[in-house]
Protein backbone atom coordinates (compact mmCIF):
# COMPACT_ATOMS: atom_id res chain seq x y z
CA UNK A 1 0.00 0.00 0.00
CA UNK A 2 1.33 3.27 -0.87
CA UNK A 3 2.33 5.20 1.94
CA UNK A 4 1.47 8.93 2.79
CA UNK A 5 3.59 11.79 4.30
CA UNK A 6 2.29 15.14 4.90
CA UNK A 7 4.33 18.49 6.06
CA UNK A 8 2.31 21.30 8.04
CA UNK A 9 2.47 24.60 6.69
CA UNK A 10 5.60 27.28 7.97
CA UNK A 11 6.91 30.46 7.51
CA UNK A 12 9.12 30.61 4.76
CA UNK A 13 8.21 27.28 3.19
CA UNK A 14 8.54 26.27 -0.34
CA UNK A 15 5.46 27.84 -1.34
CA UNK A 16 5.20 30.56 -4.04
CA UNK A 17 1.95 33.01 -3.00
CA UNK A 18 2.41 36.16 -5.05
CA UNK A 19 0.75 38.78 -3.75
CA UNK A 20 -0.75 40.36 -7.29
CA UNK A 21 -1.39 37.81 -10.15
CA UNK A 22 -2.58 41.00 -12.55
CA UNK A 23 -5.10 40.59 -15.23
CA UNK A 24 -7.02 37.43 -15.27
CA UNK A 25 -9.26 35.98 -17.90
CA UNK A 26 -8.40 32.23 -16.98
CA UNK A 27 -8.20 31.58 -13.42
CA UNK A 28 -5.48 29.04 -12.95
CA UNK A 29 -4.17 28.09 -9.15
CA UNK A 30 -0.90 28.40 -7.92
CA UNK A 31 1.50 25.87 -9.58
CA UNK A 32 2.32 22.46 -7.38
CA UNK A 33 6.49 22.89 -7.48
CA UNK A 34 8.22 18.88 -7.07
CA UNK A 35 10.29 18.29 -4.46
CA UNK A 36 14.00 17.10 -5.31
CA UNK A 37 14.69 13.45 -5.70
CA UNK A 38 17.48 11.13 -6.18
CA UNK A 39 16.32 7.75 -7.10
CA UNK A 40 19.01 5.68 -6.47
CA UNK A 41 18.43 5.64 -3.34
CA UNK A 42 15.48 3.95 -3.13
CA UNK A 43 16.16 1.72 -6.64
CA UNK A 44 19.97 1.17 -7.08
CA UNK A 45 19.42 -2.13 -6.40
CA UNK A 46 16.35 -2.86 -8.19
CA UNK A 47 17.89 -1.35 -11.68
CA UNK A 48 20.34 -0.55 -14.24
CA UNK A 49 22.53 2.44 -13.17
CA UNK A 50 21.56 4.03 -16.42
CA UNK A 51 17.55 4.14 -15.99
CA UNK A 52 18.25 5.64 -12.54
CA UNK A 53 20.09 8.39 -13.98
CA UNK A 54 18.22 9.02 -16.60
CA UNK A 55 14.90 8.93 -14.15
CA UNK A 56 16.96 11.37 -11.96
CA UNK A 57 17.81 13.48 -14.93
CA UNK A 58 14.68 13.98 -16.42
CA UNK A 59 12.52 14.88 -13.24
CA UNK A 60 15.66 17.01 -11.89
CA UNK A 61 14.50 18.78 -14.93
CA UNK A 62 11.39 19.64 -14.22
CA UNK A 63 12.28 20.31 -10.55
CA UNK A 64 14.24 23.22 -11.44
CA UNK A 65 12.13 24.87 -14.17
CA UNK A 66 8.84 25.06 -12.06
CA UNK A 67 11.23 25.96 -9.35
CA UNK A 68 12.48 28.69 -11.58
CA UNK A 69 9.46 29.51 -13.53
CA UNK A 70 6.13 29.42 -10.91
CA UNK A 71 6.50 32.41 -10.16
CA UNK A 72 6.59 34.34 -13.59
CA UNK A 73 3.94 32.05 -14.48
CA UNK A 74 1.34 33.09 -12.02
CA UNK A 75 2.27 36.43 -12.89
CA UNK A 76 -0.27 37.39 -16.32
CA UNK A 77 0.49 40.71 -16.94
CA UNK A 78 0.25 41.44 -20.22
CA UNK A 79 3.92 43.17 -19.79
CA UNK A 80 5.55 39.96 -19.10
CA UNK A 81 3.69 37.75 -21.97
CA UNK A 82 6.75 38.41 -24.36
CA UNK A 83 9.06 37.37 -21.79
CA UNK A 84 7.70 34.83 -19.82
CA UNK A 85 4.28 33.30 -21.81
CA UNK A 86 6.33 31.50 -24.84
CA UNK A 87 9.77 29.45 -25.01
CA UNK A 88 10.02 28.44 -21.16
CA UNK A 89 6.47 27.27 -20.66
CA UNK A 90 7.18 25.34 -23.97
CA UNK A 91 10.35 24.28 -22.68
CA UNK A 92 8.59 22.60 -19.27
CA UNK A 93 5.92 21.29 -21.20
CA UNK A 94 8.56 19.35 -22.85
CA UNK A 95 10.17 18.33 -20.02
CA UNK A 96 7.21 17.00 -18.47
CA UNK A 97 6.45 14.87 -22.06
CA UNK A 98 10.12 13.48 -22.02
CA UNK A 99 9.93 12.45 -17.71
CA UNK A 100 6.14 10.91 -18.20
CA UNK A 101 7.26 8.03 -20.53
CA UNK A 102 10.10 6.94 -18.53
CA UNK A 103 8.56 7.10 -15.36
CA UNK A 104 5.48 5.07 -16.80
CA UNK A 105 7.44 2.22 -16.59
CA UNK A 106 7.18 2.09 -13.20
CA UNK A 107 3.36 1.62 -13.08
CA UNK A 108 3.42 -0.94 -15.38
CA UNK A 109 0.86 -3.85 -14.20
CA UNK A 110 3.07 -5.93 -12.29
CA UNK A 111 5.72 -3.93 -11.30
CA UNK A 112 6.84 -4.23 -8.29
CA UNK A 113 8.58 -0.98 -7.78
CA UNK A 114 5.42 1.02 -7.66
CA UNK A 115 5.16 1.97 -4.66
CA UNK A 116 9.29 2.14 -3.80
CA UNK A 117 9.75 5.52 -4.17
CA UNK A 118 8.31 8.34 -2.49
CA UNK A 119 7.13 11.30 -4.77
CA UNK A 120 7.11 14.83 -3.17
CA UNK A 121 5.19 17.90 -3.99
CA UNK A 122 4.80 21.10 -2.34
CA UNK A 123 0.83 21.62 -2.63
CA UNK A 124 -0.67 25.49 -2.97
CA UNK A 125 -4.34 25.23 -2.18
CA UNK A 126 -3.74 22.43 0.83
CA UNK A 127 -3.30 24.12 4.36
CA UNK A 128 -0.62 20.71 4.05
CA UNK A 129 2.74 22.29 2.45
CA UNK A 130 3.80 19.36 1.20
CA UNK A 131 2.39 15.60 0.10
CA UNK A 132 4.84 12.52 -0.43
CA UNK A 133 3.68 9.34 -1.40
CA UNK A 134 5.25 6.08 -1.93
CA UNK A 135 3.18 5.88 -5.12
CA UNK A 136 4.23 6.51 -8.83
CA UNK A 137 0.73 7.04 -9.91
CA UNK A 138 0.98 9.77 -7.10
CA UNK A 139 3.59 10.90 -9.46
CA UNK A 140 1.67 10.71 -12.62
CA UNK A 141 -1.80 12.14 -11.31
CA UNK A 142 0.99 15.79 -10.19
CA UNK A 143 2.54 15.41 -13.64
CA UNK A 144 -0.86 15.31 -15.54
CA UNK A 145 -2.16 18.08 -13.38
CA UNK A 146 0.58 20.35 -13.83
CA UNK A 147 0.68 19.85 -17.75
CA UNK A 148 -3.24 21.03 -17.59
CA UNK A 149 -2.27 23.87 -15.68
CA UNK A 150 -0.04 25.09 -17.82
CA UNK A 151 -2.21 24.85 -20.39
CA UNK A 152 -4.76 27.06 -18.61
CA UNK A 153 -1.65 29.60 -18.59
CA UNK A 154 -1.24 29.42 -22.03
CA UNK A 155 -4.65 30.41 -22.82
CA UNK A 156 -4.89 33.08 -20.39
CA UNK A 157 -1.93 34.73 -22.00
CA UNK A 158 -3.83 33.86 -25.33
CA UNK A 159 -7.07 36.13 -23.46
CA UNK A 160 -5.10 39.18 -22.26
CA UNK A 161 -6.14 41.53 -24.87
CA UNK A 162 -3.37 43.29 -26.60
CA UNK A 163 -2.72 46.77 -28.53
CA UNK A 164 -4.12 46.28 -32.00
CA UNK A 165 -2.08 47.00 -35.02
CA UNK A 166 -4.45 49.88 -35.80
CA UNK A 167 -3.84 51.44 -32.51
CA UNK A 168 -7.35 51.11 -31.23
CA UNK A 169 -8.45 49.71 -28.25
CA UNK A 170 -6.49 46.67 -27.01
CA UNK A 171 -8.47 43.32 -28.06
CA UNK A 172 -8.08 39.52 -28.37
CA UNK A 173 -7.61 38.63 -32.08
CA UNK A 174 -10.06 35.43 -33.59
CA UNK A 175 -7.01 34.00 -34.15
CA UNK A 176 -5.92 33.91 -30.60
CA UNK A 177 -9.89 33.25 -29.16
CA UNK A 178 -9.74 30.04 -31.49
CA UNK A 179 -6.32 28.89 -30.40
CA UNK A 180 -7.27 28.88 -26.86
CA UNK A 181 -10.56 26.75 -27.39
CA UNK A 182 -8.05 23.99 -28.23
CA UNK A 183 -5.78 24.96 -25.62
CA UNK A 184 -8.49 25.19 -22.89
CA UNK A 185 -9.88 21.38 -24.59
CA UNK A 186 -6.45 19.83 -24.25
CA UNK A 187 -6.29 20.93 -20.54
CA UNK A 188 -9.41 19.74 -20.13
CA UNK A 189 -8.18 16.30 -21.51
CA UNK A 190 -5.61 16.05 -18.83
CA UNK A 191 -7.74 16.55 -15.98
CA UNK A 192 -10.55 14.29 -17.73
CA UNK A 193 -7.83 11.59 -17.88
CA UNK A 194 -6.63 12.13 -14.36
CA UNK A 195 -10.46 12.00 -12.42
CA UNK A 196 -11.48 9.10 -15.09
CA UNK A 197 -8.07 6.55 -15.24
CA UNK A 198 -5.29 7.73 -12.37
CA UNK A 199 -6.96 8.28 -9.62
CA UNK A 200 -8.62 5.03 -9.83
CA UNK A 201 -5.34 3.29 -9.55
CA UNK A 202 -3.92 4.54 -6.30
CA UNK A 203 -4.56 2.58 -3.39
CA UNK A 204 -6.80 3.57 -0.68
CA UNK A 205 -4.30 4.46 1.22
CA UNK A 206 -2.84 7.29 -1.49
CA UNK A 207 -6.07 8.69 -2.13
CA UNK A 208 -4.96 10.96 1.09
CA UNK A 209 -4.44 13.63 -1.71
CA UNK A 210 -3.98 17.56 -1.26
CA UNK A 211 -6.82 19.41 -2.03
CA UNK A 212 -4.66 20.39 -5.45
CA UNK A 213 -5.44 16.99 -6.49
CA UNK A 214 -8.82 16.23 -5.44
CA UNK A 215 -11.40 15.22 -7.26
CA UNK A 216 -13.70 18.48 -6.77
CA UNK A 217 -10.86 20.38 -7.81
CA UNK A 218 -9.63 18.32 -10.79
CA UNK A 219 -13.25 18.15 -12.44
CA UNK A 220 -14.05 21.94 -11.47
CA UNK A 221 -11.03 22.36 -13.60
CA UNK A 222 -11.85 20.73 -16.31
CA UNK A 223 -15.52 22.05 -16.57
CA UNK A 224 -14.41 25.40 -16.27
CA UNK A 225 -12.17 24.51 -19.21
CA UNK A 226 -15.31 23.52 -21.13
CA UNK A 227 -17.45 26.71 -19.99
CA UNK A 228 -14.88 29.26 -21.01
CA UNK A 229 -14.24 27.67 -24.48
CA UNK A 230 -18.24 27.95 -24.95
CA UNK A 231 -17.80 31.40 -23.86
CA UNK A 232 -15.63 32.05 -26.27
CA UNK A 233 -17.69 30.31 -29.19
CA UNK A 234 -20.47 32.55 -27.99
CA UNK A 235 -18.55 35.79 -28.55
CA UNK A 236 -17.73 34.40 -31.72
CA UNK A 237 -21.37 33.50 -32.76
CA UNK A 238 -22.36 37.64 -31.57
CA UNK A 239 -19.46 38.58 -34.30
CA UNK A 240 -20.93 36.33 -36.77
CA UNK A 241 -24.05 37.98 -38.87
CA UNK A 242 -25.19 34.88 -39.92
CA UNK A 243 -25.09 33.31 -36.37
CA UNK A 244 -29.06 33.12 -35.28
CA UNK A 245 -30.30 33.59 -32.14
CA UNK A 246 -31.32 30.53 -31.56
CA UNK A 247 -27.92 29.75 -31.82
CA UNK A 248 -26.53 31.96 -29.13
CA UNK A 249 -29.23 31.07 -26.98
CA UNK A 250 -28.12 27.32 -27.08
CA UNK A 251 -24.51 28.29 -26.32
CA UNK A 252 -26.05 30.58 -23.54
CA UNK A 253 -27.76 27.83 -21.66
CA UNK A 254 -24.95 25.31 -22.49
CA UNK A 255 -22.19 27.67 -21.00
CA UNK A 256 -24.31 28.05 -17.69
CA UNK A 257 -24.79 23.83 -17.11
CA UNK A 258 -21.17 23.59 -17.19
CA UNK A 259 -20.51 26.62 -14.87
CA UNK A 260 -23.52 25.58 -12.35
CA UNK A 261 -21.24 21.78 -12.37
CA UNK A 262 -18.08 23.39 -11.59
CA UNK A 263 -19.49 25.33 -8.97
CA UNK A 264 -21.59 22.44 -7.90
CA UNK A 265 -17.97 20.76 -7.67
CA UNK A 266 -15.65 23.78 -5.86
CA UNK A 267 -18.13 24.30 -3.76
CA UNK A 268 -17.78 20.84 -2.16
CA UNK A 269 -13.87 21.48 -1.52
CA UNK A 270 -13.33 22.44 1.84
CA UNK A 271 -10.97 25.58 2.24
CA UNK A 272 -7.51 24.98 2.16
CA UNK A 273 -6.47 28.55 1.51
CA UNK A 274 -6.79 31.95 -0.15
CA UNK A 275 -6.27 29.98 -4.00
CA UNK A 276 -9.18 27.38 -3.34
CA UNK A 277 -10.97 30.21 -1.89
CA UNK A 278 -10.28 32.70 -5.21
CA UNK A 279 -10.78 29.55 -7.48
CA UNK A 280 -14.53 29.22 -5.84
CA UNK A 281 -14.71 33.07 -6.36
CA UNK A 282 -13.84 32.65 -9.97
CA UNK A 283 -16.33 30.05 -10.74
CA UNK A 284 -18.98 32.15 -9.01
CA UNK A 285 -18.27 35.30 -11.08
CA UNK A 286 -18.17 33.17 -14.67
CA UNK A 287 -21.60 31.51 -13.77
CA UNK A 288 -23.37 34.88 -12.71
CA UNK A 289 -22.12 35.68 -15.86
CA UNK A 290 -23.45 33.00 -17.93
CA UNK A 291 -26.82 33.51 -16.35
CA UNK A 292 -26.75 37.13 -17.97
CA UNK A 293 -26.18 35.75 -21.18
CA UNK A 294 -28.53 32.99 -21.04
CA UNK A 295 -31.57 35.13 -19.77
CA UNK A 296 -30.82 37.80 -22.22
CA UNK A 297 -31.07 35.44 -25.34
CA UNK A 298 -33.78 34.00 -23.95
CA UNK A 299 -35.52 36.76 -23.42
CA UNK A 300 -34.78 38.43 -27.09
CA UNK A 301 -36.35 34.82 -28.52
CA UNK A 302 -39.07 35.37 -26.01
CA UNK A 303 -39.98 38.80 -27.35
CA UNK A 304 -40.34 37.52 -30.80
CA UNK A 305 -43.71 35.76 -30.17
CA UNK A 306 -47.07 38.28 -30.89
CA UNK A 307 -48.95 37.39 -27.18
CA UNK A 308 -49.05 39.51 -24.18
CA UNK A 309 -48.27 36.70 -22.20
CA UNK A 310 -45.03 36.05 -24.47
CA UNK A 311 -44.20 39.85 -23.84
CA UNK A 312 -44.54 39.33 -20.17
CA UNK A 313 -42.01 36.57 -19.80
CA UNK A 314 -39.63 38.47 -22.33
CA UNK A 315 -39.44 41.36 -19.83
CA UNK A 316 -39.26 39.09 -16.48
CA UNK A 317 -36.27 37.20 -18.72
CA UNK A 318 -34.33 40.50 -19.65
CA UNK A 319 -34.84 41.68 -15.86
CA UNK A 320 -33.26 38.90 -14.74
CA UNK A 321 -30.27 39.27 -17.31
CA UNK A 322 -30.38 43.09 -16.13
CA UNK A 323 -29.76 41.78 -12.44
CA UNK A 324 -27.41 39.06 -13.25
CA UNK A 325 -25.19 41.41 -15.23
CA UNK A 326 -25.55 43.88 -11.97
CA UNK A 327 -24.97 41.22 -9.83
CA UNK A 328 -21.30 39.70 -12.21
CA UNK A 329 -19.89 43.12 -11.72
CA UNK A 330 -20.15 42.49 -7.84
CA UNK A 331 -18.87 38.90 -8.23
CA UNK A 332 -15.88 40.50 -10.50
CA UNK A 333 -14.58 43.17 -7.61
CA UNK A 334 -14.78 39.98 -4.91
CA UNK A 335 -12.98 37.84 -6.77
CA UNK A 336 -10.41 40.45 -7.49
CA UNK A 337 -10.41 41.47 -4.13
CA UNK A 338 -9.74 37.92 -3.12
CA UNK A 339 -6.13 37.37 -2.24
CA UNK A 340 -3.80 36.87 -4.05
CA UNK A 341 -5.19 40.22 -5.97
CA UNK A 342 -6.10 40.41 -9.59
CA UNK A 343 -7.78 42.61 -12.38
CA UNK A 344 -9.72 42.35 -15.19
CA UNK A 345 -8.58 42.61 -18.79
CA UNK A 346 -10.10 45.53 -20.71
CA UNK A 347 -13.42 44.14 -21.57
CA UNK A 348 -13.38 42.01 -24.82
CA UNK A 349 -15.65 39.32 -26.10
CA UNK A 350 -19.20 38.06 -24.71
CA UNK A 351 -19.19 40.54 -21.89
CA UNK A 352 -17.99 43.30 -23.57
CA UNK A 353 -21.53 43.22 -26.06
CA UNK A 354 -23.73 42.29 -23.16
CA UNK A 355 -22.93 44.83 -21.02
CA UNK A 356 -23.88 47.35 -23.04
CA UNK A 357 -26.69 45.38 -24.80
CA UNK A 358 -28.88 43.72 -21.86
CA UNK A 359 -29.53 47.53 -20.23
CA UNK A 360 -30.19 49.34 -22.91
CA UNK A 361 -33.08 45.92 -24.46
CA UNK A 362 -34.44 45.80 -20.77
CA UNK A 363 -34.90 49.16 -20.29
CA UNK A 364 -36.51 49.42 -23.78
CA UNK A 365 -38.42 46.55 -23.69
CA UNK A 366 -40.24 47.85 -20.48
CA UNK A 367 -40.63 50.88 -21.73
CA UNK A 368 -42.91 49.35 -24.67
CA UNK A 369 -44.57 47.04 -22.51
CA UNK A 370 -45.53 49.78 -19.85
CA UNK A 371 -48.70 50.02 -21.10
CA UNK A 372 -49.70 46.29 -20.77
CA UNK A 373 -47.85 45.73 -18.14
CA UNK A 374 -46.64 46.87 -15.11
CA UNK A 375 -43.98 45.77 -12.65
CA UNK A 376 -46.34 44.19 -10.50
CA UNK A 377 -47.69 42.17 -13.48
CA UNK A 378 -44.75 40.53 -14.53
CA UNK A 379 -43.47 37.17 -13.65
CA UNK A 380 -42.01 37.59 -10.02
CA UNK A 381 -39.38 34.72 -10.73
CA UNK A 382 -37.39 34.86 -14.36
CA UNK A 383 -38.45 31.99 -16.88
CA UNK A 384 -36.96 28.33 -16.68
CA UNK A 385 -34.34 28.09 -19.39
CA UNK A 386 -34.06 25.67 -21.77
CA UNK A 387 -32.07 22.60 -21.38
CA UNK A 388 -30.21 21.82 -23.94
CA UNK A 389 -27.24 18.69 -24.05
CA UNK A 390 -24.13 19.80 -23.41
CA UNK A 391 -22.25 19.51 -26.91
CA UNK A 392 -18.93 20.43 -26.17
CA UNK A 393 -16.16 17.45 -24.61
CA UNK A 394 -12.78 17.24 -23.70
CA UNK A 395 -10.15 16.13 -25.99
CA UNK A 396 -9.03 12.90 -25.59
CA UNK A 397 -5.94 12.23 -24.11
CA UNK A 398 -4.18 8.57 -23.57
CA UNK A 399 -1.30 8.36 -21.51
CA UNK A 400 2.27 7.84 -24.11
CA UNK A 401 3.68 4.57 -24.71
CA UNK A 402 6.57 3.19 -22.23
CA UNK A 403 9.59 4.50 -22.92
CA UNK A 404 11.65 1.47 -25.00
CA UNK A 405 14.33 1.42 -22.42
CA UNK A 406 12.58 -0.12 -20.00
CA UNK A 407 11.73 -3.44 -22.59
CA UNK A 408 15.56 -4.65 -21.47
CA UNK A 409 15.35 -3.43 -17.76
CA UNK A 410 15.95 -5.38 -15.05
CA UNK A 411 13.04 -5.62 -12.54
CA UNK A 412 14.53 -7.19 -9.35
CA UNK A 413 17.83 -8.66 -7.80
CA UNK A 414 16.96 -11.88 -10.13
CA UNK A 415 18.02 -9.79 -12.93
CA UNK A 416 14.86 -11.05 -15.02
CA UNK A 417 14.19 -8.51 -17.23
CA UNK A 418 10.77 -7.73 -19.31
CA UNK A 419 11.35 -10.17 -21.96
CA UNK A 420 12.12 -13.07 -19.58
CA UNK A 421 8.98 -12.78 -17.98
CA UNK A 422 7.06 -12.62 -21.63
CA UNK A 423 8.94 -15.84 -22.08
CA UNK A 424 7.56 -17.69 -18.83
CA UNK A 425 4.18 -16.56 -19.41
CA UNK A 426 4.09 -17.63 -23.01
CA UNK A 427 5.94 -20.69 -22.02
CA UNK A 428 3.37 -21.03 -19.09
CA UNK A 429 0.99 -21.30 -21.91
CA UNK A 430 -1.76 -24.31 -22.56
CA UNK A 431 -0.35 -26.05 -25.25
CA UNK A 432 -3.26 -26.34 -28.31
CA UNK A 433 -2.68 -29.05 -30.35
CA UNK A 434 -3.63 -28.61 -34.50
CA UNK A 435 -5.82 -31.29 -36.03
CA UNK A 436 -5.17 -31.45 -39.28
Amino acid sequence: MGCVASTAKEPGGNRRWPSNIGEVSVYVPGLRIPKPLDFSQPLSDRLSRSLVERLTALRSRVVIMVGQEAPSFTRSRRKSVAQHGGSTKADLQQALEDYLPVLLGLVTEGNPLQQSVQFGWVNQQDDIEETCIFSAWYEVLSVLHLLALLSLLQANLLLIPKISTDGYQPKVSDENKRASIDVLLKAAGYLDYAVQHVIPQLSTESRTLPVDLSVGVLRALCLQALGQSVDIQLGLAIDNTKATLAVKRRLACEMVKYWQQAQDNIMNVPLGNSWVEKHQLFIKWKYVEAKAAAYYYHGLILDEGDTEKSHGIAVAALQAADEYLKESKKAAEAFNMASPVSRNPPAWGTMKFLSEKIPKDTSCRVHINTDLYTYGKIMETAPTLPDFALALKPDEYNLPPVDPCWVKENLNKTGKSFDRQLEVQVEQLPQVEICN
